[in-house]
């Protein structure tokens, strides 16, 4: 949906060098599939060397589910993220709050901590996020190299915060 659609707009602006892109996203995402695969291959037209891959986590938190029930469902969802995240061992890891991406950074910092690999977390709030963060940006915000924000509103409430002005 609208995160997927914000991410690609985000990915047609790096170059080539950030290859292979690895997309993690939740195994109940009917569109974003097909919203990758469309963008990849566009992208694929002008750069043939382009490499990707899909990989499907369980949904860490649904839409108005309760708080605690998602940290099961999160727990749960990181018992995917691990592996994966270390079969990958990402450089950057690029992402823009749906929950899916909260159990892949915890396991690229789990990571890091253990010496194994460490990741850049890249964090871009939604940019309809104007007065409040999302749940995934206020867990972020402590854990991200770089927490992006697109209204100046926020970076005033979250100092550590970088603005950009809009950018997706």
């Amino acid at each position: 949906g609208g995160h997927t659609t914000e991410i690609l707009r985000l990915l047609s602006c790096l170059s080539e060098s950030y290859s292979p892109r690895h997309y993690v996203f939740a195994d109940s995402d009917k569109m974003s599939e097909a919203k990758i695969r469309s963008f990849e291959q566009k992208r694929a037209e002008t750069s043939p060397k382009s490499q990707f891959t899909l990989h499907r986590i369980p949904r860490s938190r649904e839409v108005r589910q309760s708080w605690i029930s998602s940290v099961v469902t999160t727990l749960y969802s990181m018992l995917y993220s691990l592996p994966l995240t270390n079969k990958l061992k990402p450089d950057l890891i690029l992402c823009n709050g749906p929950g899916t991406c909260v159990p892949v950074c915890i396991s690229a910092l789990l990571l890091g901590l253990l010496g194994i690999k460490r990741s850049i977390i890249v964090y871009v709030e939604s940019i309809c996020r104007v007065e409040t963060l999302s749940l995934s940006g206020k867990i972020l915000y402590y854990f991200s190299d770089y927490f992006i924000v697109q209204w100046p509103d926020l970076k005033e409430k979250y100092p550590k915060s970088v603005y950009l002005g809009r950018i997706v």
